[in-house]
């Protein structure tokens, strides 16, 4: 399987969305998305880590789960990477700002 960088997804990203006029909505309504889908993700993670007893639901198998789980951190970071269009901010360098920050922080002495 072929990997894209973050930059060249993000790219095609951001013109998917221009293309279906929902690139146009603010950093502000953005981060609504965005906290929507980190909900749908957490709700992934639950039933994963502690299942879900809901009434009408399906029960998922292992594999189920999974693909669940990797297409609500997808659908996470794609949110992420359009604020990152929004701002100019390189995705790429988000990797290294957080590296930096961590290794700044609790370095040995």
């Amino acid at each position: 399987m072929d990997y894209l960088k973050l930059s060249d997804h993000t790219n095609w990203l951001i013109d998917f969305y221009e293309q279906r006029n929902w690139y146009q909505y603010s950093p502000f309504i953005r981060l609504n998305f965005l906290t929507e889908e980190v909900g749908e993700l957490s709700r992934a993670i639950r039933a994963i880590e502690i299942g879900r007893d809901h009434p009408g639901e399906k029960v998922k198998s292992k594999p189920e789960l999974r693909d669940n789980l990797v297409e609500e951190l997808a659908d996470t970071m794609d949110q992420v990477l359009i604020l990152c269009g929004k701002f100019d901010v390189d995705p790429e360098k988000l990797m290294m700002a957080s590296e930096k920050k961590l290794r700044s922080r609790f370095q040995k002495d």
